[in-house]
């Protein structure tokens, strides 16, 4: 995919008691290395039409490099994302808490629906390609009927501040 954020442009020293930058590999390792088997909840934030914030867990997964994850077709999250792309991810990992800033965008195309279920698959959710989406034997009960839209979070921005050592907190710009 020719958005795929590999590395980011820009980085910044977040912490006040001089420690040191962290890079951008250690959060993007974890995410690549726990995902979709670890049990991981990460937070979808999206704007309301009238400004307000909606916020919703999901399970998400990292794979080609990029945030994805899924929502139902009539859920606040996917209606928000309709109207306005931007959003926030934000989930703790092993010895890091990470903030993911960027626009997620429904993926429609086949092969990157199917490459994604069998990432989600081989973590024990029997996600199947239909009708442009997701159907599977279960999801929350709370995201409405399949098919259930796949997005893809375009990375603008990340923020990680380290829970374990090395300490550290950093902002990258992609």
């Amino acid at each position: 995919m020719t958005d795929t954020v590999k590395e980011p442009i820009a980085t910044r020293n977040l912490s006040r008691d001089g420690s040191e930058e962290l890079p951008w590999s250690r959060p993007r390792d974890i995410l690549a290395a726990d995902t979709p088997g670890e049990d991981l909840t990460f937070f979808v934030a999206t704007v309301r039409p009238d400004g307000r914030p909606h916020t919703a867990g999901v399970g998400a997964i990292w794979a080609d490099d990029a945030l994805y994850f899924v929502g139902g077709p009539g859920t606040r999250r996917s209606r928000n994302l309709a109207q306005n792309p931007a959003c926030s991810v934000s989930v703790r990992l092993r010895g890091i808490d990470l903030t993911l800033e960027g626009d997620a965008h429904q993926v429609t195309d086949a092969e990157t629906l199917e490459r994604i279920a069998a990432v989600y698959r081989s973590g024990g959710w029997p996600a199947r390609v239909e009708d442009g989406g997701f159907n599977a034997s279960f999801m929350a009960p709370s995201a409405g009927p399949a098919p259930w839209h796949l997005y893809r979070l375009t990375l603008h921005k990340a923020y990680g501040v380290a829970c374990a050592e090395p300490y550290g907190a950093t902002a990258w710009d992609f």
